[in-house]
């Protein structure tokens, strides 16, 4: 199993590691239970004319290098290094700019990736990972930072644009400009006074942040899960209609 590394090892509290590790041997176990059933059903959505299943391909973006971990505009690098954890899958193989790990929740064959190529260019390595392994783009979600949402809260969409965010305008571009693709977008707030907003995505978190934002992980992974094995619209009810009622009891 992989272990996360710097920053993203010290923000997973071990019971939440612990119920990871337990739902993903559940989910091994076959034909028992709901989520034996759900997945493979939800495989069978995802085959192709051969039979042959097409994976899930989960990317998150961020910038490589050990001058960016812990930043803001990494999280979607720290969700992807969650899943993995979680799953058991080791991000070894360097494939098309990005370090890439495979693996497999329940039934349903998934991919996860975090481009190499610096957060401006990520749509190299994302347009080449969908085109080789001929993913549906429904089939890909993009793991993101967002400015606009308040932090630690989770948005995840069907489709969209780019919102401003110059990795999702990279990976639209070399998408030919198609932007049907989910998302979901970790919030990481907005700067406080007339700060830059560059210099902003770049600041590390307090150790407050970092507790809202193990949460925070802990919901990407569960909808993750769900996305597998039950489809995007049980996965956008989960994260959506459970963010919608927190705010309103706050």
């Amino acid at each position: 199993m992989r272990l996360l590394s710097g920053a993203s090892a010290s923000r997973i509290p071990c019971p939440l590691l612990s119920f990871a590790r337990a739902r993903a041997r559940c989910l091994a176990v076959p034909a028992s239970g709901t989520a034996c059933r759900a997945a493979s059903s939800s495989a069978a959505a995802a085959a192709g004319d051969g039979g042959a299943l097409k994976p899930w391909l989960f990317v998150g973006l961020g910038n490589p290098g050990k001058v960016y971990q812990g930043t803001r505009h990494n999280v979607g690098f720290e969700m992807i290094d969650v899943i993995a954890e979680a799953e058991g899958i080791s991000l070894s193989s360097m494939q098309f700019k990005a370090m890439v790990g495979k693996g497999r929740i329940g039934d349903a064959p998934i991919m996860l990736a975090k481009p190499q190529t610096f957060m401006n260019a990520s749509g190299e390595s994302v347009g080449q990972l969908v085109s080789y392994f001929k993913i549906p783009l429904n089939q890909v979600l993009v793991m993101y930072d967002d400015l606009d949402l308040p932090f630690a809260k989770l948005r995840l969409l069907p489709k969209g644009g780019h919102g401003g965010h110059n990795g999702m305008r990279s990976i639209i571009n070399h998408l030919k400009q198609n932007r049907d693709f989910p998302r979901l977008r970790i919030g990481i707030g907005r700067p406080p006074g007339k700060m830059d907003p560059a210099n902003f995505v770049l600041r590390p978190f307090n150790r407050k942040e970092q507790e809202e934002l193990d949460f925070a992980f802990h919901r990407g992974l569960e909808a993750v899960r769900i996305m597998a094995l039950e489809g995007f619209n049980k996965s956008a009810t989960y994260v959506n209609t459970a963010q919608s009622s927190e705010m309103l009891n706050r």
